[in-house]
């Protein structure tokens, strides 16, 4: 009977333009890992790898213009690359997304360079995400967690938490999931409340929304770097392709357009009304504060729903670390079973889930916040850690998304060379009319580009590293990371090769 269902599923899915060989990874999940991903798991997923509630902190620097901002952020970046996925997603339902589909576009190297580039960020956004917690303990005692020292062993013990729960069996990884996402929006849902109870009380809005300039639309000068918010923006919509690491695994072929359709509703909803409520009641005085959020709520609805809040939004956080793990871990899953990393890396626990992936991956987060928060720290100065632990952790940060976007814009390459290579195949193949793709294509490419150049030029903590200073250490790490990747591509190839020969 279950073979039945499988091959009943299977009938759905439309059958493959090969516009390369086709992988061993295709064939290998198909046989060995359960189609259990729904809509809604996918959904789930989509939305908490890109919904960081706390970016809204950042973005509310331009005040009333920070929902041009998204709004721009949307129509020029975030639903071009919804488009571009759906589009790929539909043609190549296989596990590894953005690695499959280039290397079905460019062949193996360039598949794994893009693929690196894709799971690179998958690292820091772990600790980025945990580090949330450690900012939310310190926003709810000031006492605690004050040494980096600290802060590197909490984070240890996160990281450490989000390999366990992204090993477990996926049914029950996705159950928490979905709870999370109930959470997550309760959470926005309060926020959101707040502000609209403040001004319904007949408070004044903490933000000025009379003049273009207020919309954004004219600039004050020396007010705020536009060019680099709109790629801190456009940061903030990354990661539309990482579900579909999971194609192999989906119950469904049409989960892989649906999950893009609620999950982008979703992420929109999400940004407009956390930025609603901090912004009516705080305006941009907290500007980069992540804990501005619980005291818009403190100050609109009580202490305690603020501190309800904090509570839901730590919850969120607890389990975002593993949503990027298990998603991102298939991404090494596939390379390893089409032999580009070696094998061990792909083996599947009794759970059928990659299992060494996810370790592998603990292993190197956990290694990093000790390299930042404990090995660093330690060689300096007490008053300058916390000051050396803020820079290279921007620093890391700001370089990670430049890669992260040169990956994402292989979406809009891959659709392109698809067209160019074989017209007929990919017209006949087509969800979206011809123009909306070639729209989507232009647009998502020079977003990408533009946010490339304010990330690369524009400090994020100009305070402490100046703009002359920021944009060749910022480009020296992007660089460096290239060359490791296109390094580690080559000897990653040959030690597979390697294996395969002693076989």
């Amino acid at each position: 009977m279950k073979w039945e269902k499988t091959m009943a599923i299977e009938e759905k899915i439309p059958s493959q333009a090969v516009f390369q060989e086709t992988l061993l990874s295709e064939e290998y999940v198909g046989k060995t890992m359960p189609r259990i991903a729904s809509t809604f798991d996918l959904m789930a997923t989509f939305v908490l790898i890109i919904f960081f509630i706390t970016n809204v902190t950042s973005a509310i620097q331009a005040g009333i213009g920070t929902f041009t901002y998204w709004l721009v952020g949307g129509i020029t970046f975030f639903i071009p690359c919804v488009i571009a996925t759906a589009q790929l997603g539909h043609m190549f339902p296989h596990e590894g997304s953005l690695y499959n589909w280039t290397h079905k576009a460019f062949g193996g190297y360039m598949s794994f360079f893009v693929a690196f580039c894709a799971w690179f960020p998958c690292i820091f956004l772990m600790v980025t995400a945990a580090d949330v917690i450690v900012g939310y303990i310190q926003g709810l005692n000031a006492n605690w967690l004050t040494e980096p020292w600290q802060q590197g062993l909490a984070l240890t013990l996160l990281l450490a938490l989000s390999g366990i729960i992204a090993v477990q069996r996926l049914r029950v990884v996705l159950y928490i999931v979905r709870v999370t996402l109930v959470i997550a929006f309760l959470a926005v849902l309060l926020i959101g409340i707040a502000g609209a109870i403040w001004i319904i009380q007949g408070h004044h809005a903490a933000v000025s929304f009379h003049s273009a300039a207020d919309w954004g639309f004219t600039l004050a000068p020396g007010s705020f770097y536009p060019l680099a918010l709109f790629g801190f923006i456009t940061q903030a919509y990354l990661g539309i392709e990482v579900p579909l690491n999971m194609s192999g695994e989906v119950t469904q072929h049409r989960a892989i357009t649906r999950h893009l359709l609620w999950g982008t509703a979703l992420v929109l909803v999400g940004y407009f009304v956390t930025t609603f409520g901090i912004l009516m009641i705080q305006g941009t005085a907290q500007s980069g504060n992540p804990f501005a959020l619980v005291a818009a709520v403190d100050t609109g609805l009580g202490k305690t729903l603020g501190d309800i809040v904090a509570i839901l939004i730590m919850f969120n956080f607890i389990v975002t670390p593993a949503v990027y793990n298990y998603a991102y871990a298939r991404l090494l899953l596939v390379a390893g079973i089409d032999r580009s990393l070696p094998v061990w890396i792909a083996r599947l626990n009794k759970q059928r889930v990659p299992s060494n992936a996810i370790m592998f991956q603990t292993i190197v987060a956990i290694i990093f916040t000790a390299l930042i928060y404990i090995a660093i720290p330690s060689l300096t100065s007490a008053k300058n850690a916390a000051v050396l632990n803020s820079d290279v952790y921007n620093v890391v940060i700001s370089a990670s998304t430049l890669v992260w976007a040169i990956s994402t814009a292989f979406l809009f390459v891959n659709l392109a060379k698809f067209y160019i290579s074989n017209r007929q195949e990919f017209l006949a193949k087509l969800i979206f009319p011809l123009p909306i793709i070639w729209l989507s294509i232009v647009l998502g490419t020079l977003t990408c580009i533009v946010s490339i150049v304010g990330t690369l030029l524009y400090s994020l903590i100009p305070q402490q590293i100046a703009n002359n200073q920021w944009w060749w250490i910022v480009g020296s790490i992007t660089l460096i990371c290239m060359v490791v990747a296109g390094i580690g591509s080559m000897l990653a190839n040959s030690e597979a090769t390697w294996q395969s020969y002693s076989e």
